[in-house]
């Protein structure tokens, strides 16, 4: 079974398995403890802090561990909001971020907090103009994802964040989950005040994530507590999970531009193959987008029987975000690009990873020619 589900998330690295596993067997101690077992686990804490905040070319102060990337962003957006709601309650998002995004502002917006939702065009990219035209004096959050879960599709973070800078009172988040490590991203160079990523999607452990914070703001926490990690995320730290997400990430950027260059050959492969089949429709961009996300349509066919004529095939792929596959309804980030129901029920997301072979997508192309046509006769097209 060939796994193309890589944007759900990623399979661990054995030597991340092996970190967990050696953490949990030999630094068991609490890292606020006192004793050596604590300060073992302190020092264990402290290195992987060191590694990720190397990687995101912050300060370790910077790097707060959080229990995924769903925790990263509530912590970012209702922390800004609940810390300067005296100053504004507006926020800025888009009408096609992931759902940890999208549902929270939707939460504030019950809490009297006003939201604009950017709309995208046709490749799901928003408009920097809209952006700069939907500012306003109460405006003290914009918030817009990097890579697309969906489409693939890279938004223009680094142009908002430079434009962002001559307005020091409104803060940027970026969810940052499906682009670090596979397209180049600077939060400092960039603006950019908070940043989340998570663990599972590089091959490293679930339920561990990283929210970068600049030094010296300050949000209001979801979690009292402790105090751990800053006062930000109280709670004692997952320090197994914190070690093999660091592992994750060392093991990533050593691997990063071999990695990136075989993603981009593989879904150019695919592209070329799919764009073939007659019927089927790319929805992911041609130009500015992740190297690892592939989305297509075969309008007329439903998305669920040929997924798993897929995995009947050998190949397992998705529908859509896996937080939201299950519901009988078109993508919502599909639909906000204008696309038509038909089509966006039809959408299949094929995701690789460095487990992946080029080779591989030859023969997916030739098992999805095999079951559309075995499929058709039956789904009236």
């Amino acid at each position: 079974m060939i796994y193309l589900d890589n944007s759900a998330t990623t399979k661990p690295f054995p030597e991340v398995i092996e970190v967990v596993r050696r953490v949990m067997e030999s630094y068991y101690g609490n890292p606020s403890s006192l004793h050596q077992k604590g300060v073992e686990a302190e020092q264990v804490l402290k290195q992987a802090r060191q590694i990720t905040a190397e990687a995101l070319r912050v300060k370790p102060g910077e790097v707060v561990f959080t229990s995924g990337g769903t925790e990263s962003n509530n912590t970012a957006i209702k922390g800004v909001a609940m810390q300067y709601r005296s100053r504004g309650k507006h926020i800025i998002t888009t009408q096609v971020e992931h759902p940890a995004v999208y549902d929270v502002c939707k939460q504030l917006e019950e809490c009297g907090f006003a939201v604009t939702y950017l709309p995208a065009d046709g490749d799901g990219r928003i408009s920097v103009e809209e952006l700069k035209q939907a500012i306003r004096p109460d405006t003290i959050l914009v918030s817009v994802m990097h890579v697309n879960n969906e489409l693939g599709t890279i938004q223009p973070i680094e142009e908002i964040g430079s434009y962002l800078k001559q307005f020091p009172k409104i803060l940027f988040h970026v969810d940052a989950v499906q682009s670090f490590g596979k397209v180049p991203l600077s939060m400092t160079d960039w603006g950019i005040d908070l940043l989340s990523i998570s663990g599972h999607k590089l091959h490293g452990p679930r339920g561990v994530g990283v929210l970068a914070k600049r030094e010296g703001l300050k949000i209001h926490p979801l979690l009292a507590g402790g105090g751990q990690e800053g006062g930000v995320r109280s709670g004692t730290e997952n320090l197994p999970a914190i070690a093999g997400l660091a592992k994750a990430i060392r093991m990533v950027q050593e691997k990063q531009e071999q990695t990136v260059q075989m993603l981009a050959q593989m879904t150019a492969q695919l592209r070329q193959g799919i764009e073939a089949i007659p019927g089927c429709v790319i929805n992911t961009p041609a130009n500015g987008a992740a190297p690892h996300i592939l989305n297509f349509s075969v309008p007329g066919v439903k998305a669920e029987v040929l997924l798993h004529a897929l995995e009947e095939g050998g190949f397992l792929v998705s529908t859509r975000s896996a937080c939201s596959s299950k519901q009988n309804e078109p993508s919502r980030v599909l639909m906000a690009t204008g696309m038509g129901r038909e089509r966006a029920l039809s959408a299949i997301r094929v995701s690789v990873g460095c487990d992946n072979h080029p080779d591989e997508a030859g023969r997916f192309v030739e098992v999805l020619r095999e079951a559309l046509q075995r499929i058709r006769p039956y789904m009236n097209v």
